[in-house]
């Protein structure tokens, strides 16, 4: 089953790719990172997020299971929607 949902997470980050994100990251130890991007690149296992830092380009990757277990949020700018959560 959590197959299906990690098969879903990655189909709408899909739908998503080149557009700007909002990213919020559990780095353990209350430490929470949270960047701006651009949605570069989903892979069978990653997605890819490539972030401005200070004039210098970074690309960050994290697993669609960190989206799951909502270690990662990440949010579409432009109509402010959150992928993988489940809305009742």
């Amino acid at each position: 089953m959590s197959n299906n949902i990690l098969n879903q997470i990655k189909s709408d980050l899909d739908s998503f790719v080149g557009k700007e994100v909002h990213l919020k990251a559990n780095q353990g130890r209350r430490k929470i990172m949270e960047k701006e991007g651009v949605l570069e690149e989903t892979y069978s296992n990653v997605f890819v997020v490539k972030v401005d830092d200070n004039q210098t380009p970074r690309r960050i990757s994290y697993s669609y299971a960190d989206v799951l277990t909502e270690t990662v949020e990440i949010k579409i700018k432009e109509n402010n929607m959150k992928i993988g959560c489940i809305s009742i």
